[in-house]
């Protein structure tokens, strides 16, 4: 078989390659340039063939270039010259052109040559300085957002990382560290937050970057700083390989988020209870006077009852105003309920999987996030039909709890899984979220939808009274799974739009 390149010749070669290039033979005369040398020096082919290399050296350097070249020629190996140093060559209109040189002697049967090529020092100055102008627009961008950068080495489980990273957890040195005793400073409640991280990180199909927020543990004391982390993953043959990104101390913020969320919390308590206090006192005002009336006529009956020889007809208008009364009493407080849940249900088209995924972000926006969240969303669902703002009324609430049961009862890794699925015996959509804490007790259980009823010492228990209320307002059922192990099981369905 014929070689490939058996019609290309040496001159083909010579001047197609990109850098400039001559070759010099053992007299120190050109004999070659490719068409890159010839641009770059001003000559033709013709003119410059045959020059003496030194022709296209500037003249400072010349009285010393001939003990070079002779020194080269001796001892010839393949290197660079200058040592490092700035080095130019002479065009023909005159003009220094600040290059590097590299030299590779080529022997054959006859004689030694040098072939010589030319690399512009003006390109390498410029990328040289275009990298320390990066390098310090990066330093500068770090120190004034005060991140760490991280390089964690998948396949070796070795974590690299800077001064500032090595700040953040507290140790001493900067030299790469085993994977486990890097995951070793997060606090136990918040690893299972880093491990679903990492898995949607790492897995190919989602081409989702990795992000976390989690809290550091002071090796010294009990102190506890707050660390959020972006970064990216990189693969080889469907493997990941690498993740790089950067972590910052949001301490400071998460204190002040504290303080806000409990500000708000106090708030809505006071509300929550001024609505109660007053729903109640409009209760009270309304049933107050035919309970009264119902007592006076219950006095009557009895008093006639207990006459002798009593009046039947006396009795009997006694019994009837009781019963008038009590139907007013009904009437009256179906109608103050009616006039607390008076407005017209707006509803609209919504995407359930978004509809959930809003819901998580405003419950952690409220200070509910300390748990891994474990989303498993039917693609390609049906839109349904429903008021959005009371649809995120529901779902917050139940994340609410959830993670306040998990809170109250020390779950060290707690974990929340929403299942967004068609439920096609009802035809409608299901939406499940269940906790991973210890579930609730049988009487509490039988008892959770009742209003006022509460295992909070500063609830009012009426959130899961209204949440069913409204579930219910938009065509959908909400309820608790009997006996569900681990944690509390909630379903939640809603009708599909037509």
């Amino acid at each position: 078989m014929a070689h490939p390149f058996k019609d290309v010749n040496f001159e083909e070669l010579f001047d197609a390659a990109a850098d400039a290039m001559l070759l010099v033979d053992s007299t120190g005369h050109v004999i070659q340039a490719n068409s890159a040398a010839q641009q770059l020096l001003e000559y033709s082919k013709k003119e410059i063939c045959g020059l003496e290399v030194e022709a296209l050296i500037p003249a400072s350097f010349r009285n010393y270039h001939h003990q070079h070249r002779s020194a080269f020629f001796e001892k010839p190996e393949k290197r660079s010259m200058g040592n490092g140093k700035d080095l130019f060559a002479l065009s023909k209109s005159g003009k220094e052109l600040a290059v590097s040189i590299g030299l590779s002697p080529i022997k054959t049967q006859q004689q030694l040559f040098i072939l010589i090529t030319f690399y512009s020092a003006d390109k390498r100055h410029n990328a040289e300085q275009a990298l320390r102008t990066s390098e310090e627009r990066l330093r500068i961008a770090k120190q004034a957002a005060n991140l760490g950068v991280f390089d964690y080495d998948i396949q070796l489980n070795i974590v690299h990382w800077d001064e500032r990273m090595c700040e953040l957890w507290g140790e001493k040195s900067s030299e790469s560290i085993k994977y486990k005793k890097f995951i070793s400073t997060v606090h136990p409640n918040d690893r299972a937050v880093i491990q679903v991280a990492m898995d949607r990180a790492i897995n190919p199909a989602n081409n989702d970057g990795f992000l976390a927020e989690f809290r550091i543990l002071s090796p010294n004391s009990d102190a506890e700083r707050w660390v959020t982390t972006t970064g990216r993953v990189y693969f080889e043959d469907g493997h990941a390989t690498r993740l790089v990104g950067v972590a910052q101390d949001v301490t400071e913020l998460k204190k002040l988020e504290k303080n806000l969320q409990e500000q708000r919390a106090e708030t809505e308590s006071v509300f929550k209870q001024q609505v109660a206090a007053q729903t109640a006192s409009a209760i009270a005002h309304e049933l107050n006077q035919p309970l009264a009336a119902i007592s006076a006529y219950s006095e009557v009956a009895l008093h006639a009852l207990n006459e002798f020889g009593h009046n039947p007809s006396t009795l009997k208008r006694a019994l009837e105003g009781c019963v008038a009364q009590a139907q007013r009493a009904g009437t009256n407080l179906h109608e103050l309920l009616a006039f607390l849940q008076a407005g017209e249900l707006i509803t609209e088209r919504l995407d359930i999987n978004d509809a959930v995924k809003e819901a998580v972000n405003i419950a952690r926006r409220d200070g509910y996030k300390e748990f891994a969240l474990k989303l498993k969303l039917e693609q390609n669902m049906s839109t349904v039909l429903a008021n959005r703002i009371q649809v995120q009324k529901v779902l917050v609430n139940l994340l609410r709890n959830a993670v306040e049961a998990m809170r109250g009862a020390g779950i060290p890794n707690s974990a929340i899984t929403i299942t967004v699925r068609t439920n096609k015996d009802m035809n409608m959509a299901h939406i499940t979220v269940q906790d991973s804490g210890y579930g609730l007790d049988t009487e509490t259980a039988k008892r959770v939808f009742e209003p006022f009823f509460t295992t909070k010492p500063t609830g009012i228990g009426m959130g899961l009274a209204v949440s069913r209320a409204l579930a219910e307002a938009n065509g959908g059922q909400l309820w608790l799974e009997p006996n569900k192990r681990p944690g509390a099981t909630f379903h939640f369905t809603l009708p599909f739009a037509p």
